[in-house]
C-alpha cells in the first residue's frame, strides 16, 4: 500500500499555515483510496534528540569504535525505518529566524547517515526517486528571497543526499493579520494558491 510520511514541525498548532497545507496534501493522498495510508510525525510534540556525538553521523562500521548512547541509537533506527517505509514524504517547514525549526534539523541529523541513507563508502541511496514535498511558510513577504535560504539546505539534503524527487510549495505574509502593510488579501491569495498546489500534489504523487 502506498504510504505517505506526514511530518509537521510548527509550534503554532491550528493557526499554522504549514500544518494546514501539509494536511491538505495528506487529505488528497487519502482521498485516492483506502490503500493510500498516512503516517503522521509531529516533531514539535515529539521532538527528536539533538546531535551530541559525532558517532550519530555514521553507521556502526564507520564509527571507529565510538559508542552511540542507547536511547539515541534507538531513536535513530526508528526514524530511519519510518522514513524508509514511506513512498512519499511531506514536511512542513515554517521559517523561524531565517532557518528551519530546530526539531527538523535534529530529525535530519538522525536520518541522514552517510553509507546508510546517503552515499559514502557505498552507493547507498535507498530513497532515490521517491517523492518529497517541502511546505514552507514565513511571516513576511518573500521579496528578499528568504525561502531559498531557509529551505536550501533541506532541499539539498533530500535531493542530493537522498536522491529524492523534491518539490517545494511556499506561502508568505503569514503575519499580515498583525502587520497590515504586508497585505491581508495578498496573504490570502498566496495561501489559496499554495493550498491548491498541495492538494494537486497529494492527488498525483
Amino acid at each position: 500500500m502506498p504510504a505517505l510520511l506526514h511530518i509537521d514541525t510548527s509550534v503554532d498548532g491550528e493557526r499554522s499555515r504549514t500544518r494546514r497545507l501539509t494536511a491538505a496534501l495528506a487529505d488528497a493522498w487519502r482521498a485516492r483510496g483506502p490503500e493510500y495510508t498516512v503516517v503522521a510525525r509531529d516533531l514539535h510534540l515529539d521532538p527528536p534528540p539533538v546531535m551530541t556525538a559525532s558517532a550519530q553521523h555514521w553507521p556502526e562500521r564507520l564509527r571507529g569504535g565510538e559508542l552511540l548512547e542507547a536511547g539515541v541509537a534507538a531513536a535513530q533506527a526508528a526514524a530511519i525505518d519510518e522514513l524508509l517505509a514511506a513512498d512519499a514524504v511531506v514536511i512542513g517547514v515554517p521559517m523561524y529566524n531565517y532557518a528551519m525549526p530546530a526539531t527538523l534539523k535534529a530529525w535530519i541529523d538522525l536520518v541522514h547517515v552517510p553509507g546508510v541513507t546517503a552515499p559514502f563508502d557505498v552507493d547507498a541511496q535507498p530513497l532515490a526517486g521517491r517523492a518529497a514535498v517541502l511546505i514552507g511558510a514565513r511571516g513576511g513577504s518573500d521579496e528578499d528571497g528568504g525561502f531559498a535560504h531557509a529551505l536550501g539546505s533541506l532541499e539539498l539534503t533530500l535531493r542530493e543526499g537522498f536522491g529524492m524527487d523534491t518539490r517545494v510549495v511556499t506561502t508568505s505574509r503569514t503575519l499580515a493579520h498583525r502587520v497590515p502593510e504586508l497585505g491581508p488579501q495578498l496573504a490570502a491569495d498566496e495561501f489559496e494558491a499554495a493550498s491548491a498546489r498541495a492538494r494537486a500534489l497529494g492527488a498525483s504523487l
